[in-house]
This record gives C-alpha cells, sequence and structure tokens, in this order.
C-alpha cells in the first residue's frame, strides 16, 4: 500500500487516496506506476508511464499543472520504476474540517460505491489533459 501525497495525478487520484500495487509488475503505456524520483532517491512518486523511450520511461502526471514529471526530468530508467498501480481506495470524507466522518447506511453505501476502484490504463487522459 503507498499514500498519494499532493495534486501531480488528479483527477485519477486525489491527495489521501490509498493505493494497492504490485512490485516488479510488468509495465505497459498507459499504467500508472510508483517510481524513484531521478533527481532525489529517496523519494517515491505515482505517475502514468505514457511510453517506452529508448533509456526508460516517460512518465507524466494527469494534472498538467502540477509539474514534476518527464518533462522536468526526462527519461526514467527502468529500474527506477518499481511498482505498477492496481487499485485506490479512497478514504471516508469527515463531515468537516475536525469532525468525524459521515455515518448511517445510504453514507456508507455511497462511500463504498466509489471508494474501491481499479486504477486502469489510459494513456489518453494523459494526452488530453496535456493538451489543454
Amino acid at each position: 500500500m503507498v499514500e498519494v501525497d499532493g495534486p501531480s495525478m488528479v483527477p485519477t487520484l486525489e491527495h489521501g487516496d490509498w493505493l494497492l500495487v504490485r512490485y516488479g509488475a510488468r509495465v505497459r503505456p498507459g499504467d500508472v506506476v510508483v517510481l524513484r524520483h531521478p533527481f532525489q532517491q529517496d523519494l517515491l512518486v505515482v505517475k502514468r508511464a505514457v511510453e517506452r523511450r529508448e533509456g526508460g520511461w516517460w512518465v507524466l502526471g494527469d494534472n498538467a499543472f502540477a509539474g514534476g514529471d518527464s518533462t522536468v526530468y526526462g527519461v526514467v530508467p527502468p529500474a527506477m520504476v518499481l511498482a505498477r498501480v492496481t487499485a485506490r481506495l479512497r478514504p471516508r470524507q469527515a463531515a468537516g474540517p475536525g469532525r468525524e466522518p459521515v455515518r448511517g447506511v445510504r453514507a456508507t453505501l455511497g462511500w463504498a460505491y466509489s471508494a474501491v476502484r481499479p486504477v486502469r490504463s489510459d494513456v489518453s487522459l494523459s494526452r488530453r489533459l496535456r493538451a489543454r
């Protein structure tokens, strides 16, 4: 499990989401991956592997305004791509700042329906967001 910190993958992933990852899994174009940041190797980042290029993977965030992807640091060597994201768990939202999570059958069912989702490969989403 990996926790998302920051807005670089919005709208696919949000700050605070938990990701189920598979370390060492084969990566294909469009997969969301966990990788070591090329300039800060102790920092892990979540990006979308857009295409395989000479020397590694070209990775982009789904949020074009957040930055911090291959447009900044170039191709990421395959050894730095650690895992493929398979699913996300969105935590229950609180009713307001400092409050308990919303309770009740309807609220719980609504949360359960939207909380756990597979993370699909969608290269077109990244390209569409970049084109704006």
